[in-house]
């Protein structure tokens, strides 16, 4: 069976990318055969599993408008049992050029049947832009669930009751399946008076979605991502590969 799962948050700098690729890699790490689906323009995922933007033939833009198969998008990584298929600044366009589109909601939708039917991926990731633009809207109609990661901030709180909003709204008019599979926190410090105070509200509301395990700020997770690897394999003893490894394991006992 093939889990698809987003990541979305329309607020910037939560760590979405950061978590997508790493419990991506996890979950590979673990046996699971993975695919990546990078659906921001900004190419950070595709980056952050080392591949180079500048040698990429064809990518999520060609994909979604039926300019390419899959078979010649899908990048296999040099990490085991992870795949990617990778985005570049051209994905940007997709915004303008759905809109005119009769069905732009399930696009992707398209792209992600056609990836069940071929029963190749037990997992497949899809990393949304920050925003809650066609790209995402389109990835909340393909996906079984969404892992929201954030902050423990109050601006994070505010944006998180929007996308609740949002996901409602989605899963009335466009994808009856679609579930919050867990909210990840992230950069987390349990030294900051906020931190509980914002927790606090989080388990008023939340309680059961919220992910066991939080992600600490942590020097190699910020590392990585410069030498085109997840932490598992830039170091795989640091704190973030552990909790990341931790949240793969949590989230494969929440969809199996």
């Amino acid at each position: 069976m093939t889990h698809i799962i987003a990541f979305a948050n329309q607020k910037g700098g939560v760590g979405k990318t950061t978590s997508a690729v790493n419990i991506a890699a996890s979950v590979a790490s673990l046996g699971h055969e993975t695919l990546l689906l990078d659906c921001d323009p900004q190419g950070n995922t595709t980056s952050g599993v080392g591949i180079n933007k500048k040698s990429i033939r064809n990518s999520m833009y060609e994909l979604i408008l039926e300019e390419c198969s899959f078979e010649d998008a899908v990048i296999q990584t040099e990490f085991e049992h992870l795949s990617i298929v990778p985005s570049t600044i051209s994905l940007a366009g997709a915004e303008f050029e759905l809109i005119s589109e009769d069905n732009r909601e399930f696009v992707l939708k398209k792209v992600t049947d056609m990836l069940r039917t071929l029963d190749k991926y037990e997992y497949i990731f899809i990393d949304c832009p920050p925003s809650l633009g066609i790209l995402t809207l389109n990835a909340l109609t393909s996906c079984d669930g969404v892992i929201i990661p954030m902050q423990c901030e109050y601006y994070s709180l505010e944006g998180l009751s929007q996308l609740m909003i949002t996901i409602r709204k989605v899963k009335q008019k466009y994808n009856r399946e679609l579930n919050i599979v867990g909210i990840l926190i992230t950069m987390y410090n349990a030294r900051l008076n906020l931190t509980a105070q914002v927790m606090n509200e989080l388990k008023k509301y939340y309680a059961d979605k919220i992910f066991k395990t939080a992600v600490v700020r942590n020097v190699k997770l910020s590392e990585a991502p410069s030498f085109g690897k997840p932490c598992l394999y830039h170091d795989k003893y640091s704190k973030g590969t552990a909790a990341y490894m931790e949240i793969a394991k949590e989230l494969i006992e929440r969809v199996e």
